[in-house]
């Protein structure tokens, strides 16, 4: 089944292959994502409307990033969080515990699974908790209207439901860049 298809394999090999490269090199790709995700997060509060379709953008980076290598992956993690703080500090609450964490959790479920479901349940899980996290501990609207900040189990489910299926989108995403950046990296 597709979900259950093993796809260690591909980024392995691609990872193996960066590790090859020197840390100057590692380290000025790591920069170039996290640059990436910065300013695509920024496009939110730089353009109100058309912007916020934008912003979601920013997982692609720290995504593609942390597949390669986690620890450059965490590294372009929190140099974004410190551009951030510098472009667009109105955006540092959301980036963290959404958009990055997303990137940064299915980065580290790649590193630690194998298979395409439980990478997408990993991803989802740390998505489900930074919400939450922003939703019931800073009590930020992250969803509008639509729940409140008081916890309730349905208001949960809905969450990780919707965590799930857009893992899921972010995961195949992820692995289509992947492999087309791959493809142009020199072994």
């Amino acid at each position: 089944m597709y979900f259950f298809k093993s796809i260690f394999d591909d980024v392995r090999i691609a990872q193996c292959t960066f590790q090859k490269y020197s840390i100057t090199k590692r380290l000025v790709i790591g920069s170039f994502f996290s640059c990436m995700a910065a300013v695509l997060q920024s496009f939110g509060g730089f353009l109100p409307g058309i912007g916020y379709l934008i912003s979601p953008l920013a997982t692609a980076p720290i995504l593609i990033c942390s597949m390669f290598s986690f620890p450059i992956g965490a590294m372009a993690y929190l140099l974004t969080n410190a551009l951030l703080f510098i472009l667009q500090p109105s955006e540092l609450l959301v980036f963290p515990f959404t958009t990055g964490l997303l990137g940064i959790g299915a980065g580290a479920a790649f590193l630690f699974f194998k298979k395409r479901l439980s990478i997408i349940a990993a991803s989802g899980t740390a998505l489900t908790l930074g919400i939450m996290i922003l939703l019931y501990l800073f009590h930020f609207p992250v969803l509008g209207p639509v729940a409140s900040d008081s916890f309730s189990i349905n208001t949960a489910g809905s969450i990780f439901i919707f965590a799930f299926f857009y893992s899921l989108l972010w995961v195949e995403i992820g692995l289509f860049f992947f492999k087309k950046i791959s493809a142009i990296i020199p072994s």
